[in-house]
């Protein structure tokens, strides 16, 4: 609540307003990029539900700070992730800078970064997170396999 001037009346009328559900939260977000066609998507505030939410995708999301240094690591294996699966129709690898922009879902908790989560299509408030692997191109392939529900096959695999 912003208003220019504050009385009773403007209280009781935010707060009727809130009761029928007809206020929108106030997102800190990122401008939507207006290019988002690389091989890793880039989510603001502002579209996480309609990229990472979307539940005909399974997303890969990595939340990151541009500070972290184990971030400015990550970030060439990430883009290199993004390029071996870029073909693949129901998978997408995002990123989102979680210092600039508000993350609009409880079950993807950053508590440090980078944090990645794999949301599958069919589980989007059940994400899971990559723990416990080394984050090198190896791991975090391994970790998509492991989780992705719809892939095409590979002519490695054939």
């Amino acid at each position: 609540m912003e208003p220019e001037e504050f009385d009773s009346d403007v209280l009781r009328q935010f707060v009727l307003a809130f009761k029928k559900g007809k206020l929108k939260p106030i997102v800190k977000s990122q401008p939507v990029p207006q290019n988002n066609k690389g091989p890793v998507k880039v989510v603001v505030g502002k579209t996480f539900d309609t990229i990472v939410m979307d539940p005909k995708n399974d997303v890969l999301i990595e939340f990151y700070a541009p500070w972290c240094g184990h971030c400015k690591k990550l970030e060439p294996v990430y883009t290199e992730l993004g390029k071996k699966y870029k073909n693949e129709k129901n998978l997408i690898i995002a990123k989102m800078d979680a210092t600039a922009n508000d993350v609009t879902n409880d079950h993807y908790k950053v508590e440090g970064f980078p944090t990645i989560y794999f949301a599958p299509r069919d589980k989007k408030n059940n994400p899971i997170k990559f723990e416990g692997g080394d984050r090198d191109l190896e791991h975090l392939s391994k970790f998509i396999e492991e989780h992705a529900t719809k892939l095409s096959r590979t002519k490695e695999e054939l």
